[in-house]
């Protein structure tokens, strides 16, 4: 009776402590595990951009005028010297409005009287010339018969002299007089009523350079002013990347630097270069409504032209900069860093159980830290530690997420 008792005792105290066990029991926490391991790893500025021709010649009138129809179209295949690009006629003359006829008119009147006076001056000047020849031949006589004094036969030699100077001098005013009456006569022509510059051939713009054309501004014919840009041409194959990049990325970026050329259209990716920084920022309002000061930053295409045949001018494209690279980095993922007082820290697993431990980071992408001091390749850490983690609770793996 005696034994039974104790021994019924006994197994109430082991149930009891049992269950006491379970009821106390902390469960094992669900979570992700990654290792630490080493891989390359990349440090880049990720920006978009657009393609353009390096070099784009812009055509514009020289002269004020018509302009025809352009001969050319968008894409056309052009050729420097050779390929006509913009026909333009010159200008035809302003209609008159009622006064400024008036003036006219006068002036060219005025200019006919001046031609008339011109012309009676010209003949009075060889009217002149012939009498003064007679007097220089008779005088010429009487010396040599010994008649006349030498001082007559020099009297009659420079009046000649002067004759002759005023009919030159008459006959070019005459030429002066007929230009003043052209010059007056066509301030009367209306517009489309000169034969003259009707029988005139237009003005023939050719190409500047070897090219396609990019755009044309004016298509149809009409009147241009001097300066007025007809069309733009450039070389396809002359490509270039231009990407607004935040002025805080561009500080890190060096002349030289590789990017990496995405979501282009494409299934490769190609390979440029920076081949130039601006000195000087802009303001630029984001899509949030955010002013953001923005820097120009120049991209070379370092593919050749076989990878991007389709690839032209004003394309979008995606670029990775590549600020820093190495092939062998010791790094995990960067959802497993936390702060703690002030410090890099993560959890590492360690046979089920959590530990808290203190990291040394270097560089950082979107996805990888690398690590200096802290950890090594043998160690698993947790990714996206929550509130329910501690140091030293146990824990089981939910899945190994394998870093990327």
């Amino acid at each position: 009776m005696k034994t039974r008792t104790i021994m019924l005792t006994a197994f109430g105290v082991l149930t009891a402590g049992m269950l006491g066990i379970v009821a106390f029991r902390t469960e094992p926490v669900p979570v992700d595990i990654a290792p630490v391991q080493r891989a390359p790893m990349q440090v880049t500025v990720d920006v978009e951009g657009e393609t353009r021709i390096a070099e784009i010649y812009e055509v514009a009138a020289p002269i004020r005028g018509v302009v025809r129809r352009s001969p050319v179209r968008v894409g056309d295949a052009v050729t420097a010297g050779e390929t006509v690009i913009a026909m333009i006629d010159p200008a035809a003359s302003d209609p008159l409005d009622p006064r400024s006829r008036v003036q006219a008119e006068a002036t060219a009147r005025e200019a006919e009287a001046g031609l008339n006076m011109a012309r009676s001056t010209l003949r009075q000047a060889r009217e002149e010339l012939d009498l003064a020849q007679s007097e220089y031949r008779r005088a010429k006589e009487l010396v040599e018969r010994g008649v006349a004094t030498l001082t007559r036969l020099e009297t009659a030699e420079q009046t000649l002299g002067m004759s002759q100077a005023a009919q030159e001098a008459a006959i070019s005013n005459l030429e002066r007089a007929k230009s003043v009456l052209d010059r007056a006569r066509a301030t009367l022509i209306e517009p489309g009523t000169d034969p003259g510059a009707q029988a005139e051939c237009c003005l023939r713009i050719t190409a500047p350079v070897d090219g396609r054309v990019l755009d044309i501004e004016v298509i149809s014919e009409r009147p241009v002013a001097a300066g007025t840009r007809l069309l733009s041409i450039g070389a396809p194959d002359d490509l270039e990347i231009v990407a607004d990049v935040l002025s805080t990325d561009a500080v890190r970026l060096e002349i030289g630097d590789r990017a990496i050329v995405e979501r282009w259209g494409g299934a490769d990716v190609l390979e440029a270069r920076v081949s130039r920084i601006e000195p000087s920022g802009y303001t630029k309002v984001s899509a949030l409504g955010i002013e953001e000061q923005r820097v120009d930053v120049v991209f070379d295409l370092i593919s050749p032209v076989t990878q991007r045949p389709s690839l032209g001018h004003g394309f979008a494209v995606y670029l990775r900069v590549v600020e820093w690279e190495s092939d062998d980095v010791l790094q995990i993922p960067l959802s497993a860093l936390f702060r703690q007082d002030g410090k890099w820290a993560v959890f590492v697993a360690e046979d089920g159980t959590s530990r808290l431990r203190s990291v040394e980071i270097g560089r950082m992408n979107d996805l990888s830290a690398e690590i200096l001091n802290g950890l090594s390749v043998s160690d698993e850490v947790l990714l996206h530690p929550n509130e329910r983690i501690e140091d030293g609770i146990p824990v089981v793996r939910l899945r190994t997420a394998a870093q990327n």
